[in-house]
């Protein structure tokens, strides 16, 4: 039977070294390439927002996530609360961003282990995915060191922007079962101007090339459900704002087109982008029209491409909805265990 990696780093006891040591780094926080320095152990605050414990927002059952991510029983799912990224556009503002609207709960380590092994035990999720834990990467190993010896068994997804140090990757290394991370774009001015990330284009390639290495191609189980591997996101932009041709060519090149993909084409103008000319819009037919012939004429044949179905009513509300990806359900977003 497959058993996820992390189980035979708690047996060696390497996963409590590794705990132990990226903790250190928090003294002096250079866990992300923003490498501010600042002593979160003290709980001062770099350009994430975040102290020594971490910020959890909402933990539930997904089913909108690609089809080897939520199989039939669904992804348990945890959005970590702050981001090293501040996308002009990001559908989780609510949490990812400065709100005064709805403020992310900090959790004890106990807290989060408890809530991955109720997704695990109590709601039957095919996965734990973890949603921008790249600030939270030593206070995962902290949760995962409670949560192994309780019986965590189910494999680890990580959801990343890309925007990723390799001395924190290197530590993931056997950690992390499936990798799910982000190719925004191509160019670093639109990465500056609009999540503030002069310098995405080096540290997301050079991430999902060491994430590749870590995990290979996607293996998935009979059923269809990932085991193990990495699946790329690009999300396309209006006006070629993502430089898709840039990206996916230096994927199939660099990588291979064998690498599964997961085309997405759900943008909508949320948060500030309405006000911003570039980003105002939703992608027209043409623009979906380029990006599926390029995968095609790259050879990637391996993931999904995503219909054109950009609405409001798909955008994730954190503050009224205990899950906040399913509208009929109402209350408040933080720590909930609603499916």
């Amino acid at each position: 039977m497959f058993e996820p990696g992390y189980i035979e780093l708690y047996r060696s006891g390497e996963l409590e070294k590794r705990a132990a040591a990226m903790e250190a780094r928090l003294a002096a926080c250079d866990i992300c390439p923003r490498q501010c320095r600042v002593n979160r152990l003290k709980n001062q605050h770099g350009f994430c927002r975040s102290g020594f414990l971490p910020v959890v927002a909402s933990f539930c059952n997904h089913h909108g996530e690609e089809p080897a991510i939520s199989g039939n029983r669904g992804s348990g799912t945890i959005f970590f609360g702050n981001c090293n990224m501040k996308c002009v556009y990001c559908q989780n503002h609510q949490i990812s961003q400065s709100s005064t609207s709805c403020i992310p709960s900090e959790a004890d380590f106990d807290a989060l282990a408890g809530q991955m092994l109720h997704l695990q035990n109590e709601l039957g999720c095919h996965n734990i995915n973890l949603v921008s834990v790249s600030h939270f990467l030593p206070q995962l190993m902290r949760a995962l060191l409670a949560a192994i010896p309780m019986g965590l068994r189910i494999p680890l997804v990580y959801n990343s922007n890309a925007y990723e140090i390799l001395s924190s990757l290197e530590e993931l290394n056997g950690l992390i079962d499936i990798y799910l991370p982000d190719l925004k774009y191509a160019s670093d001015h639109y990465a500056k101007e609009f999540s503030k990330a002069p310098d995405y284009v080096r540290y997301s390639r050079q991430a999902i090339k060491e994430m590749y290495r870590q995990v290979g191609d996607l293996e998935t189980d009979k059923d269809g459900v990932a085991r193990k591997g990495i699946i790329v996101r690009h999300l396309i932009l209006p006006n070629n704002t993502a430089g898709s041709e840039d990206s996916l060519t230096w994927l199939a090149r660099e990588l291979s087109n064998r690498v599964t993909v997961s085309i997405m084409a759900q943008y909508y103008p949320c948060h500030l982008a309405p006000g911003i000319p570039r980003l105002s819009r939703k992608i027209s037919a043409s623009e979906y029209d380029e990006v599926v012939e390029l995968i095609h004429a790259l050879g990637f044949e391996r993931g999904w491409v995503q219909e054109m179905e950009a609405s409001e009513e798909y955008l994730p509300d954190f503050n009224n909805r205990k899950n906040p990806f399913v509208r009929d359900v109402s209350g408040p977003a933080k720590n909930s265990a609603s499916d």
